[in-house]
């Protein structure tokens, strides 16, 4: 599946969107800790956006946590650190798929995949422990600067699409 859609769009698209969810989340007003009112219930949630941003992650992946804070946030009525929490929970298990899949067919660098293992269990500890001390003023700031960051590292990409086409 992934040959068929056109990956040039998503390259041109998945800054533009990085950016935009970088500006929702930085110029929100009252985004906190504390749950709002949901607009999706959490079986039409888990029904539409969980396996729509699944499918993304599966088929290209960057971005996807930003995806998914957005939805809790916007959507489920999430508050930022729950929203979080249900973030790291969906990506783990996505990356589970993915890990699953390729092991399968043998295209696993298992000395790199073990090393960077250790490392995302450590950086989760540390994000957790200041996730639940902080909370959003921590969470808002680390996820704006993550998305423009990201929507940065791929601009910057000679062959992206976006790039190309605004003539940079």
């Amino acid at each position: 599946l992934a040959t068929v859609v056109p990956g040039d769009l998503l390259r041109a698209l998945l800054p533009v969107l990085l950016v935009a969810i970088a500006l929702y989340f930085a110029f929100k007003p009252n985004m906190g800790d504390v749950d709002r009112v949901e607009r999706l219930s959490p079986f039409l949630f888990g029904l539409t956006v969980v396996p729509a941003v699944g499918f993304y992650d599966g088929l290209f992946g960057p971005g996807t946590g930003s995806f998914l804070m957005l939805a809790f946030v916007a959507l489920a009525g999430y508050g930022v650190l729950k929203a979080t929490a249900h973030t790291k929970l969906l990506n783990f298990a996505s990356n589970i798929g993915g890990f699953t899949v390729f092991a399968a067919v043998g295209v696993v660098y298992w000395k790199i995949g073990l090393m960077m293992g250790v490392a995302q269990f450590l950086g989760a500890r540390l994000g957790a422990s200041l996730a639940i001390r902080i909370g959003a003023r921590l969470i808002k700031p680390l996820l704006v600067i993550v998305c423009v960051a990201l929507a940065i590292k791929l601009l910057a990409d000679p062959a992206n699409p976006l790039r190309q086409l605004i003539g940079v």
